[in-house]
């Protein structure tokens, strides 16, 4: 481990969880979705949160990007509390600060790759010059420089989770949250996207958060942390029937 690494984590979290409850109304009762979570990670770090389906990942991911409020606890952020943020506030925060990659890649159907993570850009006002340099290196860095032009109904699952991929890194975020980045594809191209994120944790200086169940991200993360019933768990708990 370089000394580098070594005080990248003993320095203050990037991201962190406490006593983090998310109850929601659902007629006449409430559902626990998250349930006291806690958490820390590093600068740096490539984390994965595991579970199966309801076990609270994509909520616990939702309450760290701003896209939802938890129902009590804190989460902070680069050492703002989401929670005291105005929804303006937390607007211009996740443009500037945080990117998404979700399973179903949510790009624009009707544009090509280059003006999907151009768009991105335009929207954060960035200038015409800067914005063509920098989409043309986060589709590099994906690996799509040869699909510039192409509009995702004319590629395949995993290029089109690439253009999702390099739309999030286009305004340079210090965060990425993935939910289910692999969910919809093949156990190769899931390996593929994984390398990417790996590389772009290195190479971009980027903390990613992926909420995943496939087995397959436990060989690319530094850490895996469980979830079961809106805890987080030890491994031992999560496996239990």
């Amino acid at each position: 481990m370089t000394t580098e690494r070594i005080i990248e984590q003993t320095a203050a979290p990037v991201l962190e969880a406490s006593d983090v409850w998310r109850i929601y109304k659902v007629g006449p009762r409430e559902v626990q979705a998250l349930r006291g979570v806690q958490l820390q990670i590093q600068a740096g770090q490539f984390v994965a949160v595991k579970g199966r389906s309801g076990s609270g990942k994509t909520t616990l991911l939702n309450c760290i990007g701003g896209l939802d409020r938890p129902t009590s606890g804190i989460v902070r952020v680069f050492g703002s509390e989401i929670a005291r943020m105005s929804d303006r506030q937390l607007t211009r925060w996740r443009r500037e600060r945080v990117g998404f990659v979700f399973q179903s890649f949510g790009l624009l159907p009707t544009i090509s790759a280059y003006e999907n993570v151009e768009l991105a850009l335009r929207i954060a006002g960035v200038t015409g010059r800067e914005r063509r340099t920098r989409a043309l290196h986060c589709l590099d860095l994906v690996g799509l420089s040869k699909w510039l032009h192409h509009r995702p109904y004319e590629m395949s699952g995993g290029q089109q989770q690439r253009v999702g991929i390099a739309r999030a890194l286009a305004n340079r975020p210090q965060l990425i949250l993935a939910d289910e980045p692999t969910g919809e594809l093949d156990s190769g191209t899931a390996r593929e996207i994984l390398a990417i994120f790996q590389r772009i944790v290195h190479e971009e200086h980027v903390t990613m958060l992926v909420a995943s169940h496939d087995s397959l991200v436990d060989g690319y993360v530094d850490t895996v942390l469980r979830m079961k019933d809106g805890q987080i768990v030890p491994k031992e708990l999560a496996d239990a029937a």
